[in-house]
């Protein structure tokens, strides 16, 4: 698995490594690792949360909407980028955890917001113990694990 580091833990991604990851994916699927492609994945790393597109577009008014979408779908596809999920309509996107470290999100029912969160590893120990334990009987047998805590942020709480 490649890992560049854990940005939820403090550590600044090493972008000249993410980019020599991501174009070599891109690469081996026998597509260019284009400017605007480039530029995405540096919007993303220099997130702390997963992103919308038009969040997206507004740090970069200069790409278009479509084009970015394209180039998201790309990368989405070489394992460079992943969707998130949330309560609303907007989908988020973030680079892929074998990239950036293991994370959970909080996603907010009020807002809509998503934030990335990391627990100790003591307790993603017990949450996989945990999983595999509640699975046993059916045969699954996990290899990972996403969490997604859903309620209401701080924000909207108060």
């Amino acid at each position: 698995m490649e890992f560049i580091g854990d940005i939820m833990a403090g550590m600044a991604v090493d972008t000249s490594e993410l980019h020599h990851l991501a174009e070599r994916r891109v690469r081996d699927a026998e597509l260019v690792y284009t400017k605007g492609r480039r530029e995405l994945v540096e919007l993303l790393a220099g997130l702390s949360r997963p992103a919308t597109m038009p969040e997206l577009v507004e740090q970069r008014p200069k790409l278009t909407l479509s084009s970015m979408y394209r180039n998201m779908t790309d990368l989405e596809v070489v394992g460079v980028v992943q969707k998130v999920i949330g309560t609303d309509e907007h989908t988020r996107y973030e680079l892929s955890e074998d990239l950036i470290g293991h994370h959970h999100h909080s996603i907010c029912t009020e807002c809509g917001s998503i934030d990335d969160f990391v627990v100790a590893a003591s307790t993603e120990r017990s949450l996989t113990a945990a999983l595999e334990r509640a699975l046993s009987e059916s045969g699954f047998r996990p290899t990972g694990h996403r969490l997604d805590a859903v309620g209401i942020c701080a924000d909207c709480a108060s």
